[in-house]
């Protein structure tokens, strides 16, 4: 069960244009865009375009769009050049995960080495 549920987040927001930001990608599935505080110098944030709030939540129906994330990760990887040196890709779930947004996200992060992030 989930920590928080939301109907209506700032992604959803962003999905919709209704905030400005620049759209790196956008289809009927997912939407990406550079994160706000990056935490490296790649920091590009994909999103379903369905509000799924954790991935407590994802059914079965999601997978179209939950494998379109990591499709379009590889594409702005490409894009952005990290993609030969390498990235980190990360989705967070609930507090104790780390997870500030309840509409589930991956990270793209690259540009530098980003490092361990839990020893194992």
């Amino acid at each position: 069960m989930t920590e928080q549920k939301a109907e209506e987040t700032i992604f959803s927001k962003i999905i919709r244009q209704e905030i400005p930001t620049e759209l790196l990608y956008q289809d009927e599935l997912v939407t990406a865009f550079r994160d706000i505080s990056p935490k490296a110098k790649t920091h590009i944030l994909i999103i379903p375009n369905k509000l799924i709030p954790t991935v407590n939540d994802v059914t079965q129906d999601d997978e179209l769009a939950l494998g379109r994330l990591f499709t379009v990760a590889k594409k702005l990887a490409a894009q952005e050049g990290i993609d030969e040196d390498g990235y980190r890709l990360i989705m967070n779930c609930n507090r104790h995960g780390g997870q500030e947004v309840y509409h589930i996200h991956m990270h793209l992060l690259g540009g530098q080495p980003v490092g361990p992030l839990v020893a194992l």
